[in-house]
């Protein structure tokens, strides 16, 4: 098509279309032509966008994550609530507001922080030590370049600095402590009886009752939205091959990458910091490289590793003598790595500036690496190669699979008879999913899209893996409806008479409770209902194993403190409509004196991030009152 059009657009005509339409946009205003686009965020946050995409790969990555932890009792459909969606787009803007606030304020991660950061992953180290051979072959089987993953790494720093400055500007005193555990360690006596499940006052329900009952929860009472798919699929792992890459072919293949099977050069090297401040006064910075030049001319190897221990600023490496490891081109900063690879072994640079300040650097050791012969690489070479040929039919089908379904959006026909592809089918499925390909949350979200449920489109290529696509069409759509109430009617008779029954029995301890608090003993109140007394003594908030049920438990420490000797009473609501009446006898505050050193300190460290998240968050809803926010809910 595109080349069609360039066939045509030449001579004199194309320059009187081209004329026209400069005319009608210098006339018009470029902004109009481009205003008519149609808006894809989610949510507009200041200048800043949540675009659809990152809003479903979250949903999706959130959707995963919980299907792993929680196995069976997963539940799907928790995904496809409004204010779950919210909760998740709520996150998403506080992220944004966090990333705006750092650039107002001018704070951003620095190339050190970033460097440590990446060092310390124990994915990237050898015996302890970050490995720069290690950390290229782990990112290489994730797909990732090093800028790609320290691009990664830097966003996930960024998020975090403003929370961490609030919560490291968090006060927490020992009067916090001390009031905290008196609450979380209290003790409680109490007494309690289950009373009797009476019987409704009313046992007959009529079909005009089940009728209001039906219209006024008709939510809980419907088949939910279904769709069955038809669908088409390329997978690499069906296509094969009649060429296999030649002896000359991989032998090229290996001149051409010969740098991948040689361990590249690499620099064992220490080295002292001192530090710049930000917006640094031209005093602060003589003063710093002053003190830069002086390390630099009294250090030597042999007392390297003491002023580094001195006078270092980098925290990281300080303590190992500014040891900083075997390093490769591209993982320190350019002025650092620039410097790095001028010297000889055993030189100590002269201070050199970086954004973190002026570094003085002893390179100690040069290993020069060494290349692999292509007889060791060769079956490497020759998978790679028969990998890359697969890539590329798979690719080539893929793509040509997108262009047909594209071409011809209300069926699957053409793409499948042109690449000898098969149609095949789903059973009908939910939103919460079904067998086979309808598990997948990227076909899920596609079969109820509006394009393809609403409008009858095709997909798009929808990736299952990086070598498997498909693109799926509705087979058929039944939508949700309710169920007929002649199907729902025996559960709806028991609902309304499981509701009287818990209103009977909720009046009937709202009664026992009136009559304790005006001084009937609880035995006797509880002996004329036929109930048994339970006690339990110096009770606590977590209950460890069986005991107390949990209804009684929370109550119990909701429940005002005794007054005069005298108990509280209260009533509690337990399972099937059932309710307990409660008494409590006595509260005792915590015994602070059984706790060790190292308890109050673990207690600190975890009340700093509670009062910490606390203070962030209510930095967030601030930045949010200040902050321009769009939301499209239809795109959610």
């Amino acid at each position: 098509m595109l080349q069609s059009l360039r066939d045509k657009i030449h001579g004199w005509p194309a320059i009187i279309v081209l004329g026209i339409a400069v005319f009608a946009m210098s006339f018009f205003g470029i902004e109009g032509y481009f205003s008519s686009q149609a808006e894809t965020f989610v949510a507009k946050v200041g200048k800043r966008e949540i675009g659809q995409q990152q809003f479903q790969d979250t949903m999706n990555h959130i959707r995963q994550q919980q299907r792993a932890q929680m196995g069976d009792q997963f539940d799907p459909s928790v995904f496809e609530k409004p204010e779950f969606k919210q909760q998740i787009l709520d996150e998403l803007i506080g992220q944004q507001l966090v990333l705006q606030a750092n650039e107002d304020l001018g704070m951003r991660v620095s190339d050190q922080s970033l460097r440590d950061t990446i060092a310390a992953t124990p994915a990237f180290q050898v015996d302890g030590k970050f490995d720069p051979t290690m950390y290229r072959a782990q990112l290489a089987a994730a797909n990732l370049t090093p800028d790609m993953y320290q691009n990664n790494v830097s966003t996930s720093l960024q998020s975090s600095l403003l929370p961490d400055a609030i919560s490291g500007s968090t006060i927490v005193t020992n009067a916090d402590i001390d009031r905290y555990l008196d609450i979380k360690l209290q003790r409680r006596d109490i007494r309690y009886f289950v009373l009797p499940r009476p019987a409704p006052a009313d046992s007959q329900v009529t079909d005009a009752q089940v009728q209001d009952y039906y219209k006024a929860h008709q939510a809980d009472y419907m088949n939910p939205e279904q769709v069955s798919l038809k669908y088409i699929e390329v997978n690499a792992t069906d296509l094969k091959s009649d060429t296999q890459p030649t002896e000359d072919e991989l032998k090229k293949r290996y001149q051409d990458e010969i740098q991948r099977f040689g361990m590249p050069e690499q620099r064992e090297v220490s080295h002292i910091l001192v530090n710049v401040p930000k917006n640094a006064t031209p005093a602060q910075q003589k003063a710093a490289l002053d003190k830069a030049e002086k390390i630099a001319a009294e250090a030597t190897p042999e007392n390297f590793a003491k002023l580094a221990q001195q006078d270092s600023d980098d925290l990281g490496s300080k303590l190992q003598g500014g040891d900083l490891g075997w390093l490769q081109k591209g993982v320190t900063n350019p002025a650092f790595d620039a410097a790095m690879f001028a010297l000889q072994k055993g030189q100590i640079s002269k201070p050199v500036l970086s954004d973190e300040g002026y570094h003085i650097i002893w390179l100690r050791d040069i290993n020069s690496g060494q290349t692999k012969p292509f007889a060791e690489v060769h079956d490497q070479l020759l998978k790679e190669a028969i990998t890359a040929d697969h890539d590329r039919m798979y690719s080539d089908v893929a793509g040509k699979m997108t262009d047909l379904t594209s071409q011809n959006p209300g069926s699957l026909e053409p793409a499948a008879q042109a690449l000898q592809l098969q149609i095949k089918e789903t059973p009908l499925f939910g939103h919460e999913g079904g067998q086979g390909i309808a598990a997948n949350p990227k076909v899920i979200a596609a079969a109820f899209s509006n394009d393809v449920i609403a409008s009858g489109n095709n997909s798009s290529l929808i990736d299952l893996s990086k070598t498997d696509s498909i693109v799926v069409r509705v087979d058929k759509h039944v939508p949700a409806a309710p169920r007929p109430v002649a199907e729902v009617r025996d559960a709806i008779v028991q609902k309304i008479l499981d509701e009287r029954i818990a209103e009977a029995a909720h009046q009937k301890a709202d009664v026992l409770v009136d009559r304790l608090s005006k001084g009937e003993d609880l035995a006797t109140v509880a002996a004329a209902e036929h109930a048994d007394v339970q006690t339990a003594k110096q009770i606590q908030r977590v209950q460890q194993g069986p005991g107390v049920p949990q209804p009684v438990l929370t109550q119990a420490f909701v429940t005002p403190h005794p007054e005069n000797g005298k108990p509280q009473y209260a009533d509690v609501s337990l399972d099937h409509g059932s309710y307990a009446v409660l008494a409590v006898d006595k509260v005792e505050g915590g015994d602070l004196s059984k706790l060790t050193a190292d308890d109050r300190q673990q207690l600190y460290r975890q009340m700093m991030q509670v009062y910490g998240g606390v203070e962030t968050q209510g930095f967030i809803d601030a930045l949010k009152t200040n902050t321009k926010i769009q939301i499209a809910k239809d795109r959610m």
